[in-house]
């Protein structure tokens, strides 16, 4: 839009410059002699150059229109147009990023997620960006939101918390294949936060902890089984040797006789 309006004035001031030149043609003549015309043809020249100049920063492009058909892409640095015949749309080259809202998506297995992601993208060709889609950067977005609704409605819960790098590179891959024809590069989505509902997060606190419980009942139950193997094994030595077990007996019966009460 602000493009548009630049445009419009440029033309404005043409024609007005041209109007003026005009009705100074006659006076100037007749002040300046038969010369007078051609400086002000001059000065008018001049005027149109350096209305038409433009200045192209070096991330952008200039899609350039000819009385409304595409006739070029400028490169960063001064260029001109002819102004009130052409007009230039600049285009931002670098990484672009559109926050993708909070959706509640249904997962495969019925239960309700909060998502919100993060889309990273590029115009990879400034011509389809402007000549194939209207508004490219709500175009992503609009379609990024649908692929994350539709990936998620496809896969499991336990599968999208434990596998998000995969989950997100599935919705680039299908965002990146709709936008080529737009002449945007999808560089990478992020699912930032999974917000799950407050009757599940209990559940599957309760589920954590039983699977703790679980664990620790095995390493006990471990550390018993080794300790009752190492028992047999020194069981089994001291039966093989001569006087071991008299001497085990000896050693107990010393350890017992100051814990028994005096008479």
């Amino acid at each position: 839009m602000a493009q548009n309006t630049q445009e419009i004035n440029s033309l404005s001031i043409i024609i007005a410059l041209i109007i003026g030149a005009i009705a100074l043609v006659g006076p100037a003549t007749a002040i300046f002699g038969p010369l007078a015309p051609l400086a002000i043809f001059a000065g008018l020249v001049l005027m149109i150059l350096l209305v038409g100049l433009r200045v192209i920063d070096q991330y952008d492009r200039g899609i350039v229109l000819t009385l409304g058909k595409y006739s070029g892409t400028r490169r960063p640095g001064l260029t001109w147009i002819l102004a009130g015949i052409q007009r230039m749309i600049k285009i931002d080259m670098r990484i672009t990023t559109v926050d993708i809202p909070s959706q509640e998506v249904i997962t495969r297995d019925n239960v309700p997620v909060g998502i919100n992601a993060v889309v990273y993208f590029q115009v990879g060709s400034a011509e389809k960006a402007i000549l194939n889609i209207k508004d490219y950067t709500l175009a992503v977005a609009q379609y990024a939101q649908a692929a994350l609704r539709d990936v998620i409605g496809g896969i499991e819960l336990d599968s999208l918390l434990s596998e998000r790098e995969k989950t997100a590179d599935e919705i680039k891959k299908i965002v990146d294949t709709a936008t080529d024809s737009w002449g945007i590069n999808v560089t990478d989505i992020k699912i930032q936060d999974i917000e799950l509902p407050a009757d599940m997060k209990r559940v599957m606190a309760k589920q954590a902890e039983s699977e703790r419980e679980r664990r620790a009942i095995i390493i006990r139950a471990e550390g018993e089984f080794q300790a009752s193997a190492r028992l047999a094994e020194a069981a089994k030595v001291l039966n093989e040797t001569a006087g071991g077990l008299s001497m085990r007996t000896l050693q107990t019966i010393e350890k017992i006789i100051p814990i028994l009460p005096k008479q």
